[in-house]
């Protein structure tokens, strides 16, 4: 998932790669990184608008599994992107704003919406059935790893170093950490698992066909990401229809967590990352990447009651440490 644009610029036309690119935050916005205007932000400080994100999004890992009680993993995916797509609707209708246009666009917000909403958020409810939400957040931390090694294959502007095979390297023994490989993986749902490592895998590969071929779109931020939303919802629509049955009843908890993982997760954590990258620019908004997997696993412990062995913190950590050594670039600066 790529970082946003500043709200209300258009994508510009040569993207360059920059630390935000590869972010695994849970963001559905069709935008890279851009040039910033610095300007000072909401009411709220900047540094609590990104605790309150880094929340938001470590907890949604909590909210998928507890949706999953009720709800097949399709309609799980199905609320999520439907109420994301109201917020980010009623966003537009307030500014007054238009959604895209043009069959061409409109044809890439489907493949981007399959890549970066239908599949992974399928996936990773698919993979909660079995696994601890924990995991599945510790999981999601390996896209900036899997965005490392598609980019040196898919663009030709990030040339490998050292450091960043070293990071890719790292990340990689962190995720066998994670698994405990030297007992064999005994314990560790291999189909669970397998899930969540693909649908962190469907971002980078996302955000390069983003990259490709919608940079330099007309149109906000915004309603780029809504109308893509729009689109996610009606693919899961077909999806959940054709292989789902309608639920019977709506349990109060299941039901909220759904809403709160679309309306929460989606469009009021959308809005507060566009005005992050504006006020202090991609590379310290993506930071809210290597809190998630830390919110994750603490609220499925405290929250859930999941297990916790040694091996998942140090894990997590070590696959962070190899993430941020891929988006390292010595001497590279922050736009402003």
């Amino acid at each position: 998932m790529s970082a946003p644009t500043t709200p209300g610029t258009a994508l510009p036309a040569s993207v360059p790669s920059t630390p935000a690119t590869a972010t695994a935050a849970p963001v559905t916005a069709v935008a890279a990184a851009a040039p910033i205007r610095a300007r000072r932000g909401g009411l709220l400080d900047w540094r609590v608008r990104f605790a309150i994100l880094s929340v938001v999004w470590g907890f949604s890992f909590l909210l998928i599994k507890v949706g999953t009680e009720a709800y097949a993993p399709f309609q799980v995916a199905l609320g999520r992107v439907l109420f994301g797509a109201l917020a980010l609707l009623t966003v537009l209708l307030v500014r007054r704003e238009p959604l895209p246009r043009g069959l061409r666009t409109w044809g890439h917000l489907s493949v981007a919406a399959l890549l970066l909403n239908t599949a992974p958020f399928s996936l990773f409810a698919y993979a909660e059935l079995s696994i601890p939400s924990s995991l599945a957040g510790i999981c999601n931390a390996t896209s900036p790893l899997w965005g490392m090694a598609l980019s040196l294959v898919a663009l030709s502007e990030d040339r490998p170093t050292r450091r960043r095979f070293a990071g890719l390297g790292l990340g990689f023994l962190g995720v066998l950490t994670v698994l405990g490989a030297w007992q064999g993986f005994s314990g560790v749902d291999a189909k669970g698992t397998a899930f969540a490592l693909l649908a962190s895998l469907c971002y980078p590969i996302g955000w390069i066909y983003v990259r490709r071929t919608l940079a330099g779109t007309p149109g906000s931020p915004v309603a780029l990401t809504g109308g893509q939303l729009m689109i996610s919802t009606l693919q899961l629509a077909v999806v959940s229809a054709l292989f789902t049955s309608a639920p019977s009843s709506f349990p109060l908890w299941p039901t909220l967590a759904v809403i709160a993982l679309g309306a929460l997760g989606t469009g009021m954590a959308l809005q507060m990352q566009y005005g992050l990258v504006t006020e202090v620019g991609p590379t310290t908004a993506q930071m809210v990447t290597y809190f998630i997997p830390v919110i994750a696993t603490t609220a499925g412990v405290l929250v859930l009651g999941e297990q916790l062995h040694w091996n998942t913190p140090v894990g997590a950590a070590i696959v962070l440490a190899g993430a941020a050594l891929t988006q390292t670039r010595p001497g590279a600066r922050e736009p402003a």
